[in-house]
């Protein structure tokens, strides 16, 4: 039976790439002048606010939101989400007011069109290139120096399907303490089984976030104990949730259970 969706599926996740194609071709002169100048950022993120918005529905989906706490409009902020899903950075922008500027990978910078503006707005690292790592903290300090929040999903990677949360890399909590910034905890419950990087699963319906109590950074804090705190945090949330574990869950994975913390 699960066969005859397949084809449903296959156009589903095709018209996700045409959404993005389309929307970017006519995007693309007020982005080549939303991106000329740092300081248009503010309006260039209000833009990419609605473009997120309008793939998310566009495919389908619907958001549920639930803040434990809202953000001051004034503050920068460290944001950490689990990822799971290639729908997890549209969800990101989406939720958040503040500008927001993400660290991310430097492959992404060989798609057509979107690699070009990709390349203008995320500071880019090279997972593989040691030299890479260390400079990209370098450049997130310029941002945040001039009051523009970070975002990085602390994995460092998308983990298998039958994992339910990946060890932190430590970046994003050396930034926090650096420059004394709360992190802003986010947990994706559903990218994995609605919108996975299998594309012969998923289907439409409603992406459930929730920003946790925010975690607050001072000169004593140890980046290894923020790191743990928020690791644990984001994997409870995920293995209490019945949904998101029937997906995770896979037969011999007991293992995964337990936090490499």
């Amino acid at each position: 039976m699960k066969y005859i969706y397949i084809p449903f599926r296959l156009i589903w996740r095709i018209w996700f790439y045409v959404l993005i194609i389309i929307s970017i071709l006519i995007m693309a002169p007020f982005m080549l002048i939303l991106t000329s100048d740092e300081k248009y950022y503010p309006i260039f993120w209000k833009v990419m606010r609605g473009w997120s918005f309008f793939l998310i529905y566009g495919m389908g989906f619907r958001l549920k939101i639930e803040r434990e706490q809202e953000i001051d409009r004034n503050k920068s902020y460290m944001f950490c989400a689990n990822h799971a899903s290639l729908i997890d950075p549209w969800v990101l922008i989406a939720t958040s007011k503040n500008p927001i500027v993400f660290v991310g990978k430097k492959e992404l910078v060989k798609l057509p069109i979107f690699g070009f503006f990709y390349k203008k707005v995320v500071v880019m690292v090279d997972r593989n290139d040691a030299k890479s790592r260390k400079n990209v903290y370098g450049r997130a300090k310029n941002r945040l120096k001039n009051g523009t929040s970070v975002a990085i999903f602390p994995e460092g990677l998308v983990p298998t399907e039958n994992i339910v949360l990946a060890p932190f890399k430590n970046g994003a909590f050396s930034l926090a303490i650096e420059h004394q910034i709360p992190i802003v905890p986010q947990v994706y419950y559903d990218g994995k089984r609605l919108f996975s990087w299998d594309f012969f699963k998923g289907r439409p319906g409603s992406l459930r976030v929730k920003q946790c109590k925010f975690i607050e950074c001072d000169e004593l804090s140890l980046k290894e104990q923020l790191k743990t705190k928020t690791y644990d945090l984001i994997y409870n949330e995920l293995i209490n949730d019945e949904f998101y574990m029937e997906d995770t869950y896979r037969p011999n994975n007991e293992r995964e259970f337990k936090s490499p913390l």
